[in-house]
């Protein structure tokens, strides 16, 4: 393949994720916004804000957990069994054993009070639904980020029979296509550049920025994490015990 064509290719991507981002901004706001209104109803009424995502899905999970720019009150559930590193198939396999969310879930204290935001693309599995449910069992409210797209293409793996955008309080939609890799290359075989994690990570980074937003309107000052990679010294410190003991945050 030729330098021009490669540049083409690199060009015609990035034209397409671009495309993605808008058509997540033109359709997301609205749920956006109410997702920041349901974690603030948490957190400034005593309860927290858990985030969850097995598979690829940790890692949008993870923009939201201590990160900079990010928000000191976030919980998140990671079970490593259920990430990616430790063996090829393992965590696919796992995903799918109905019994294991409750397992899960019942290491931590959620409560009515509580929001969890649980992230999958396909949203069939048993594991993601699961885990809604008995939050919702407990009285907590779930967000959900999945692909409507790729969910509504396949059944469910849950016994119930449902798949997790049709019971979560709260939906935002990655966009993704079915099978999430959605990049003509022609001559490859199959789509490339899966772009669930991509937009899921925009969209929680926007959820951050939006709840941030909501705090300064309301007067209060929001928990922001510092980089702990710059030289901030005692006043960096002073002002995250502030923060953790205005915000009532736990570890």
């Amino acid at each position: 393949m030729k330098g021009k064509n490669r540049m083409n290719y690199l060009q015609d991507y990035f034209a397409f994720l671009e495309g993605k981002l808008k058509d997540a901004a033109a359709t997301q706001e609205e749920n956006l916004n109410k997702a920041a209104d349901q974690i603030l109803e948490s957190v400034c009424n005593g309860g927290h804000f858990y985030v969850f995502g097995s598979g690829h899905s940790h890692m949008v999970a993870e923009e939201l957990y201590t990160r900079a720019g990010g928000l000191m009150f976030v919980k998140a559930i990671l079970p490593p069994e259920l990430m990616l590193h430790q063996m090829y198939g393992k965590s696919t396999n796992l995903e799918r054993l109905p019994g294991y969310a409750k397992a899960i879930l019942d290491l931590y204290p959620i409560c009515e009070k509580d929001t969890l935001l649980i992230i999958t693309n396909s949203g069939r599995n048993a594991v993601p639904i699961e885990m809604c449910m008995e939050a919702q069992k407990k009285g907590a409210k779930v967000i959900a980020m999945t692909s409507i797209r790729h969910s509504s293409g396949v059944t469910s793996r849950h016994a119930s029979g449902k798949r997790l955008f049709e019971i979560a309080d709260i939906v935002l939609d990655n966009q993704a296509e079915l099978g999430d890799a959605s990049f003509e290359i022609d001559g490859a075989g199959a789509p490339v550049g899966g772009i669930s994690d991509f937009i899921g990570i925009a969209l929680a980074q926007a959820l951050a920025v939006i709840t941030t937003a909501k705090i300064v309107e309301m007067g209060k000052r929001p928990p922001v994490l510092r980089s702990a990679n710059v030289d901030q010294g005692e006043e960096y410190r002073r002002l995250m015990q502030e923060f953790i003991e205005e915000w009532g945050i736990t570890r």
